[in-house]
């Protein structure tokens, strides 16, 4: 815990801003994910899906990493921590795409909305970064939230409501791991390697799981459709991941973690924009071609939440940036 404290300085005020600028972006895209999978997940099991985003993934990150030579400079103990953040989001995200097979997407990001106060915690115990009333007043609310939803989620599904706890756990440790490495290390080698490694436990699940007729690890054969999906799936998450691997590179996590409510925010305004109700729209529409175009045809509505919670983000900045506001 000493050498993580350590490694880190504390940041200037304009790196935060540039920090919360690509966390930002990042959120804007990271909901995109979980809806690609919530259609995919409709016909492909959730190793399934998590295997080809991190195929997609190493795919996106690889040119980059051979322009900059950036194989050559990775060591075991490297290749060590990106096993184990692999593991992580592999975990992670298995847990949450299972939950978007029962669950509407909205009430899974609401259940997730505890991963920015375990974060903050984590952040203050081993990053040594130092964290105010009002961030940790903000968690609770939000984790008293996720809580209201959880309990009638759990008489509706059972155990599977708390997957998202999972992922959020998931993902508040590889966030914390994301803050460390990235201080000297290449984000995408970070993230190129990461891919690699995920897609390797995906391919163990997978083949340990072949003809068990388990709908979270038992492959099948995509169709023309499911491989849009993944491949939008794929994209949308190589987008967010190395942006967020940037922003944690330039800002605290405590800090990105308060910011990533927005994201939580987002998912609810592009449900609320009709992406919520897309597979059962898709078994309303007779004709096929509006099984294929109704999904971009929602999602093209998107933007328009996006541009009314602008706003809010910026708002978000500039109280965290205010003195006396950590």
């Amino acid at each position: 815990m000493n050498s993580a404290k350590a490694i880190i300085a504390k940041p200037a005020a304009s790196e935060v801003t540039i920090g919360l600028g690509l966390m930002f972006l990042s959120v804007l895209v990271s909901p995109i994910i979980d809806i690609f999978s919530k259609l995919a997940i409709t016909t492909i099991p959730s190793a399934e899906i998590t295997a080809g985003r991190f195929a997609i993934q190493a795919a996106c990150m690889l040119p980059i990493v051979l322009w900059r030579n950036g194989l050559a400079d990775t060591s075991w103990k490297q290749s060590l921590f990106h096993a184990i953040r692999g593991a992580i989001i592999t975990i992670s995200m298995i847990s949450f795409v299972t939950t978007l097979k029962y669950m509407a997407v909205a009430d899974a990001i609401a259940i997730f909305f505890v991963e920015p106060i375990i974060l903050t915690i984590l952040s203050s115990l081993f990053l040594g970064e130092t964290i105010g009333w009002r961030r940790y007043t903000a968690c609770a609310v939000g984790f008293f939230g996720a809580i209201l939803i959880i309990q009638p989620s759990f008489e509706e599904v059972g155990y599977v409501a708390l997957l998202p706890i999972v992922s959020a756990v998931c993902i508040a440790i590889s966030a914390m791991m994301n803050r460390a490495l990235a201080q000297h290390e290449d984000p995408w080698v970070m993230q190129f390697h990461m891919g690699l490694w995920g897609l390797f436990f995906c391919a163990v699940l997978l083949f340990l799981g072949r003809g068990s007729g388990s709908d979270v690890f038992d492959p099948v054969v995509p169709d023309a459709t499911s491989h849009v999906w993944l491949l939008g799936v794929g994209i949308s998450a190589a987008i967010s991941g190395i942006l967020g691997v940037y922003a944690y590179r330039a800002a605290p996590a405590s800090t990105l973690g308060a910011a990533a409510i927005f994201r939580n925010r987002l998912g609810d305004d592009l449900c609320l924009a009709g992406v919520r109700r897309l597979p059962r729209r898709a078994e309303m529409d007779r004709h096929s071609h509006h099984h294929r175009l109704g999904a971009l045809h929602h999602l093209a509505r998107a933007p328009l939440c996006i541009q009314a919670r602008i706003r809010y983000i910026r708002g978000c900045a500039s109280t965290l940036n205010a003195p006396g506001q950590t």
